[in-house]
């Protein structure tokens, strides 16, 4: 009996190292990058697989949202959002700074938003330690691999697959089906492990 079950796994273990390599697979940008609002340009970084994007979308005439949505489907639909209540004009700019910090400029370089820092431990430059994941989540690595920031720690509105809601977070609908400002539904995994569900009314 175990002889003949043991080609079978010699057969099936290549295989399953090929999808884990294939499922970790990421795409690292370089410390150092840029992206840039401006209307009708897609300025973002892609996943590897083409699945999501980070970058820039134009919401208003005049409105961007540094955001993450689904890339390959005509909608483009936004899965995460970093300024949802404070929109940026035509002319900002996200930088990816060489101490690994994500920071968000109006034209006049007024910051609007920003991730921490990963320190000393940052990643070299020319090696990058900020993948866009095929699950639809942003990554800022230090050099021991750890994450100092990742979108799915900071949810807006949506909820993906291999996401996990951490005790103290919360998820707001947007307000409307074209404003992305924060709604007045809410869903929050307390502190005592239960999920609430509330309207400010």
């Amino acid at each position: 009996m175990a002889s003949s079950i043991k080609p079978f796994y010699f057969f099936l273990l290549p295989m399953l190292l090929s999808f884990f390599a294939k499922a970790q697979t990421h795409k690292n940008i370089t410390l150092g990058s840029s992206l840039s609002a401006h209307h009708n340009d897609n300025s973002s970084w892609v996943s590897p697989s083409g699945e999501f994007a980070f970058g820039f979308q134009q919401i208003e005439n005049d409105g961007f949202l540094l955001a993450i949505w689904f890339n390959n489907i005509s909608e483009k639909t936004v899965v995460w959002s970093a300024n949802r209540d404070d929109l940026v004009r035509k002319g900002s700019k996200l930088d990816l700074t060489l101490n690994g910090q994500l920071v968000l400029y109006n034209p006049d370089h007024r910051q609007i938003w920003s991730t921490p820092e990963a320190g000393s431990g940052v990643c070299l430059p020319t090696l990058g330690c900020a993948p866009v994941l095929d699950t639809g989540n942003f990554v800022l690595a230090a050099n021991d691999s750890v994450n100092v920031w990742e979108s799915f720690d900071q949810p807006t509105d949506t909820l993906l697959p291999t996401q996990i809601m951490n005790e103290g977070s919360e998820i707001l609908a947007r307000y409307l089906d074209t404003n992305y400002s924060s709604g007045r539904f809410q869903f929050q995994m307390q502190t005592d492990g239960n999920l609430r569900f509330s309207v400010d009314l």
